[in-house]
């Protein structure tokens, strides 16, 4: 490559050779130039860039900061609000149950403080106070009321359960009394206890009491219980006897016709068989026996229960 240089100062022209390793060598200090002073200029606008925008950016970025705080604060502190408010309303909920479990020990007989030693004893027992000073709960002390609450709730489940227990055991006693009239009518054709028997004359015991009716008339289960007789008996005639559990029985004897088998479950009231005269007997009526341990009981304390519980609903009605 062949440079020709003019110039006023020199009075003639001069002619510059250049090879390949000459431009090489100039292109190589080019490429250099352009990187040092690329060099140069990114460290200068770095530097001066950070000394000027640095303060604005961290000021920004605190700012920034600050309301995500503050919002996550604000979040924090309705919900705990929320929660506070929820507790109160579930507190004034178990004082509800409170009520509800005196009325229920009321009625099983039991007094709800001897249910409830454990629940003293672990200070939550009665309470009260003036309100002073109130302030709102810390998420820690939020936490604190939400588990001795939890434990409060546990407790009076545990308790009205322990009612329900007991009030299922004497609704299933009294399901199993016979405490309901066999037939509808009065039982003084034969009371229970030591007479003169119609057949022989001579002083015996009677072991049950006789109901009048006629023949047909349906006679009803006195209570619940399992079908352990229904045959004809040579004194007793067409009989039926019920066992109504913790060995107590009832027995309904000179039916003309039975309406169940052994091991028929019954209901109280339902029919078992009809009136009649089979067997031992003068004339229609119903012989009924209550037993236990396979002794006969004076049945008139049961079915003068059974007049009361009949008045009661007619007076209800």
């Amino acid at each position: 490559m062949h440079i020709i240089v003019v110039s006023d100062r020199l009075a003639t022209a001069r002619t510059l050779t250049l090879g390949y390793r000459h431009l090489a060598g100039l292109a190589a200090a080019f490429v250099g130039l352009v990187l040092l002073v690329s060099s140069l200029f990114s460290y200068v606008t770095v530097r001066h860039a950070a000394e000027i925008r640095l303060p604005f950016l961290q000021d920004l970025v605190k700012a920034v900061t600050a309301e995500e705080t503050r919002s996550s604060r604000e979040f924090l502190r309705e919900n705990l609000n929320a929660m506070a408010v929820k507790l109160g309303e579930m507190q004034a909920q178990i004082t509800r149950l409170d009520s509800l479990g005196e009325r229920l020990a009321t009625l099983a007989g039991v007094k709800l403080q001897d249910l409830r030693q454990s629940e003293a004893a672990d200070g939550r027992d009665g309470r009260g106070g003036p309100l002073v000073q109130p302030s709102s709960l810390s998420a820690a002390e939020l936490q604190q009321a939400v588990d001795a609450l939890s434990r409060v709730v546990e407790a009076r489940s545990d308790t009205l359960s322990l009612l329900e227990s007991q009030l299922f055991e004497e609704r299933v006693k009294k399901n199993l009394l016979p405490t309901s009239l066999p037939i509808d009518g009065q039982w003084n054709a034969s009371a229970y206890g030591w007479r003169i028997d119609p057949f022989t004359g001579e002083r015996a015991l009677h072991e049950g009491v006789d109901f009048s009716a006629e023949v047909g008339t349906p006679v009803k289960a006195a209570a619940a219980g399992v079908v352990t007789l229904a045959e004809r008996h040579p004194e007793y005639g067409l009989v039926v006897e019920i066992d109504h559990g913790n060995e107590l029985a009832t027995r309904y004897a000179h039916a003309s016709k039975i309406h169940v088998a052994p091991g028929t479950v019954v209901k109280r009231g339902q029919r078992v068989a009809d009136v009649g005269s089979s067997g031992r007997s003068t004339g229609p009526h119903l012989h009924f026996e209550v037993r236990y341990r396979g002794i006969a009981q004076n049945p008139n304390r049961f079915l003068q229960q059974a007049q009361q519980n009949g008045a009661r609903h007619v007076a209800r009605r």
